[in-house]
């Protein structure tokens, strides 16, 4: 792990589009998500963090928290752990006169005079609704060298269609309009068709000036930092864009969450989404994946402890699970330990945590629509 040498302070909003997957995030946060078979979302904006030498990072936490604490514990796997500085995981506030907070605004307006604390220079502020490996310190160094009030990394792609179908959207996406590199204007829910340059939610900003501005727009009532406050004064301030153009994973809904895993059975996308620094995650002690005789297994990605003797293909198992004899698991997203009991058919399926099929059950979906089994399940 990199030693502290970079002067700035991470902020991660861990809750940012929980409502776009509901049927994970009902006991957990977008960011403690499991993805890749052994990590959480969490995992690859904080591991870029921290590989990037930014030794001060808050968790900005809404509700559903619990696992996320239980997962980041002291920051010690992201060499975290500290006397001075390391990781805060800020709770909501509890008082009869707060709320939760709703936009980015309101979140860091709780949270001023933490901003005021500490001493660094500049301000990366990050979701965890994608699996990246992002370079930090190539965003930084640019913002620097451009003058830019703000930089806002982005990637070029299309507007994923769940995005631009979806009536009432509860979590706003942005997409911008780019000229010599300079944010000309900020466009919010485009319903645009293509390949556009879609805002990634990760920001560079002095500390100073984010202060400034949150301390005026929360007077104002304002919520968004992106549409109540960039949008607005693009004339202003100057605002650059940042093109990444590795590999992202973006999760949007279920349909996305099962496709990006399985993503990473070509093992090009699995390079690219590991390549430059490591990703850490909290350590589990287990044996590695037991095949039995008879087992069969293809095209499949395996994390430690799992139990195989029955057929495994094209599949993303978590850690701990078991395939009993006899039993077949197609093209599934297997969360940790799940049991899949003997003579089961299993095909396009993704379960949550600690599910269990019962022997002989045959459960199948669509590519397009898998079948969901929530935490704890016994089917």
């Amino acid at each position: 792990m990199l030693s502290q040498n970079t002067n700035a302070l991470g902020i991660i909003f861990p809750n940012s589009y929980d409502n776009t997957v509901p049927e994970l995030v009902t006991e957990r946060a977008m960011a403690s998500i499991p993805f890749a078979g052994r990590y959480r979302m969490v995992d690859f904006i904080l591991s870029g963090m921290a590989n990037c030498g930014i030794g001060n990072i808050a968790v900005i936490v809404r509700n559903n928290y619990y696992s996320l604490m239980d997962h980041l514990g002291y920051g010690r796997e992201w060499d975290l752990a500290r006397k001075n500085g390391g990781l805060d995981i800020i709770p909501p506030y509890a008082e009869n006169n707060m709320k939760l907070y709703n936009g980015r605004v309101e979140a860091l307006a709780n949270i001023l005079p933490y901003l005021k604390k500490h001493k660094e220079k500049y301000v990366i502020m990050a979701d965890t609704n994608i699996a990246v490996n992002f370079d930090f310190q190539a965003m930084l160094k640019e913002h620097i060298e451009s003058g830019a009030d703000v930089t806002i990394a982005y990637k070029r792609e299309p507007i994923p269609e769940i995005l631009r179908n979806m009536e009432g959207v509860k979590d706003l996406f942005y997409t911008l309009s780019l000229e010599d590199g300079r944010v000309k204007k900020i466009y919010i829910n485009s319903q645009k068709e293509g390949d556009v340059n879609f805002g990634m939610n990760i920001y560079v900003m002095k500390r100073e000036f984010l202060i400034n501005e949150i301390n005026t727009a929360f007077v104002r009532g304002y919520t968004y930092f992106e549409r109540d406050i960039l949008a607005p004064q693009l004339c202003k301030f100057n605002v650059r864009g940042y093109e990444y153009k590795g590999y992202m994973a973006r999760i949007c809904d279920m349909r996305s969450y099962f496709e990006e895993n399985m993503k990473l059975l070509e093992e090009k996308n699995l390079d690219a989404l590991f390549a430059g620094g490591p990703v850490h995650t909290k350590i589990r002690d287990d044996n590695p994946v037991r095949y039995v005789n008879g087992s069969s297994v293809s095209n499949s990605l395996l994390a430690d402890g799992c139990v195989i003797e029955g057929t495994v293909e094209n599949c993303v198992l978590f850690r701990g699970c078991q395939v009993k004899k006899g039993a077949v698991v197609k093209n599934c997203v297997l969360m940790q330990d799940t049991v899949v009991e003997t003579d089961c058919g299993v095909e396009y399926v993704v379960t949550d945590k600690n599910v269990h099929i019962t022997a002989g059950k045959k459960l199948a979906g669509t590519d397009t629509f898998p079948v969901f089994v929530a935490k704890n399940h016994s089917v």
